[in-house]
């Protein structure tokens, strides 16, 4: 009864368009109140506490170097290196779009924010190039769901908080997998490409002109190295690198490439915070939630249905894909990891999964939610920045959708893709 009307609830804001974190927290309050187990109290401590973690710090600072990178000048300089490596191939531009969508999501760890920084560069460039606008845009609002498979991810931050696990090794875990779904969208989008006709870029640079682009773009090149280099080679934590990574953004974009104006400064911490609020809502929200699910022992009794409905790892990782999938198309990804990993991850543990490649194949599945109706972020970024009709661009995404898919399985049934970095660095 009490499940049935938690979620009944839930499901009733979600539809009526209540906004995610409202309606995890009225769900949540309803039925602490009519069960009466905790008292009043119980809700706003639990959006304290939910939140008062080091390893969630990172998030608000990723949130902010990534939007000081982005008008900083790096993502535009990212951009004209993919020229540089890859315009004179077919399809030159689809490439650049997913290889620049890899780069800055190993700078921002967000998946809108690199739709949106990717996408207001690029797409009037594809356009002019002969690209279909619905084509372009599902190109870039798919290949911005790497911005939470490779590393820095923010809800690998969050999940790695959730599952007591560390965040380093999840961070190796997501770079071959996230190296394999931008190698596939590349494919597909060099074969669709050329089916259409679209060629190379007709721009050619000397040795001397591709090495002064590249030579321009080092600043925003050696983000990576610095953050996931410090993080790996164990000089700071996550969280200190996403600090870092405020202070590179800064420097560089006032100092160095002069693009990011005192002016601007208001309005990037603005965006950056209510970017941060909003999120956090989300978390305190799902924790709540989730804690209400424990209560109520909820979890529990679903991972004996779980386990009595399947008998081997394989079979439960296809029923946790089929669930993610589902939930990944009207659930923030945030949210459902907070409130989800409690739930699955017993069962996967009790299964022998490995919980850090447990928690890649959430953030994948939950990744390829971004680009799914009807919550689809992505979609609704790119259907924004690229001015082309929701309507269209959902269908335009389905092929892309289905690639994502296929790689989902292989990194899902071939755990050694997540498991090798972390255990050769481990070793």
């Amino acid at each position: 009864m009490i499940s049935a009307l938690l979620f009944g609830i839930f499901a009733i804001l979600l539809v009526l368009g209540v906004p995610i974190a409202i309606s995890l927290g009225v769900a949540s309050s309803v039925v602490l109140f009519t069960s009466g187990k905790v008292s009043s109290s119980f809700i706003p401590q639990g959006l304290v506490t939910s939140i008062d973690s080091f390893p969630l710090m990172a998030v608000p600072f990723f949130i902010l170097a990534g939007d000081l990178m982005s008008q900083g000048g790096l993502s535009s300089r990212l951009l004209n290196v993919g020229k540089v490596l890859f315009g004179r191939y077919n399809a030159g531009l689809a490439i650049i779009a997913v290889a620049t969508c890899m780069f800055f999501g190993a700078i921002s760890g967000s998946g809108p924010a690199t739709v949106a920084a990717v996408g207001s560069i690029l797409l009037p460039a594809m356009a002019k190039d002969g690209y279909r606008p619905v084509f372009s845009t599902s190109l870039v609002a798919s290949a911005g769901s790497l911005g939470v498979i490779i590393p820095p991810s923010i809800p690998m931050v969050i999940y790695a908080a959730s599952a007591n696990v560390s965040v380093t090794g999840m961070f190796l875990a997501g770079i071959i997998p996230g190296l394999i779904i931008g190698l596939a969208l590349m494919m597909y989008a060099w074969i669709q490409a050329r089916r259409e006709g679209v060629g190379a870029d007709a721009t050619r640079y000397t040795p001397g002109e591709a090495w002064a682009v590249v030579w321009d773009a080092k600043w925003a090149l050696i983000v990576p190295v610095i953050i996931l280099g410090g993080i790996y080679g164990g000089i700071f934590t996550p969280t200190e690198a996403a600090a870092i990574g405020v202070i590179y953004g800064l420097i560089v974009g006032l100092f160095v490439y002069r693009e990011l104006r005192l002016i601007d400064l208001y309005r990037v911490f603005a965006q950056s915070a209510l970017t941060t609020g909003s999120v956090m809502l989300i978390v305190g929200a799902a924790t709540i939630f989730g804690r209400v699910l424990t209560i109520e022992r909820i979890p529990v009794l679903l991972a004996e249905a779980m386990v009595d409905l399947v008998s081997s790892p394989l079979a439960l990782l296809m029923l946790v894909n089929l669930l993610l999938l589902v939930v990944g198309t009207f659930m923030e990804t945030l949210a459902a990891i907070i409130i989800l990993t409690p739930i699955l991850l017993p069962v996967a543990i009790a299964m022998g999964i490995d919980p850090t490649h447990f928690g890649i194949v959430m953030i994948v599945n939950l990744g390829i939610g971004m680009v799914t109706p009807p919550l689809g972020m992505n979609l609704f970024i790119g259907s924004k920045v690229g001015n082309v009709p929701l309507e269209q661009l959902m269908r335009g995404a389905l092929p892309f959708v289905l690639v994502m898919l296929v790689t989902l399985a292989l990194i899902t049934y071939l755990p050694a893709l997540s498991l090798a970095l972390p255990t050769w660095v481990a070793g």
